[in-house]
């Protein structure tokens, strides 16, 4: 009987001290302060950022035009290319902004004697300067990914005004003629980014 007490004694105390580890600590060594609130800025993700878009600000004498279906379409695939190429909003403004200038954002084909050299697509890109074939240029997302891959290989693009970036790449008879179209691009990929 004396064994027996014994057990029951060692039993019930190593219950209380299993009990104590499990309940004793955690409770003793809670963490009592109060939970602070901290305000945090909310970035709405649906529109890019504006500085991003115009990181140098708006130049003067902006043009606008009125666009339809097809040019609508040629924006959204000009970002859809420029996002396939893993580039940013910068450069889809870069690109818009080109375009406009270019083509009005119309996929043109051969102009007959209106046409410049053998200029076609959205950039006016030339199959006889290395562009690629009248099938590949006239195709949005190709023409795109064509112009971006020659932009990427311009040191700065990112940091140069617009005009500067799409001069480098279309060595155009009037350079300074893209920073017209800059607002309306920005303005084209704060609307089309995300849709």
């Amino acid at each position: 009987m004396n064994t027996m007490l014994r057990k029951s004694v060692l039993g019930i105390a190593g219950v209380a001290f299993t009990g104590g580890l499990f309940a004793g600590p955690v409770a003793a060594h809670a963490d009592t302060t109060p939970v602070k609130t901290v305000a945090v800025a909310v970035v709405q993700a649906d529109k890019p950022d504006a500085s991003k878009l115009l990181p140098h600000g708006v130049p003067s004498n902006q043009s606008t035009i009125e666009l339809n279906d097809e040019q609508v379409g040629n924006v959204k695939a000009i970002i859809a290319a420029t996002k396939k190429a893993g580039m940013d909003e910068r450069a889809a403004v870069v690109s818009i902004a080109t375009a406009l200038q270019e083509s009005k954002l119309e996929n043109l084909g051969h102009l007959g004697d209106r046409n410049d050299h053998d200029s076609q697509g959205l950039f006016q890109q030339r199959p006889s300067s290395g562009w690629g074939t009248v099938e590949q240029i006239t195709d949005p997302e190709y023409s795109t990914l064509a112009f971006l891959k020659a932009l990427k290989q311009v040191d700065g693009w990112q940091d140069m005004p617009l005009t500067e970036a799409a001069q480098t790449v279309q060595v155009s008879a009037y350079p300074d003629h893209y920073a017209q179209w800059e607002q309306q691009a920005a303005d084209l990929v704060a609307q089309h980014w995300t849709s």
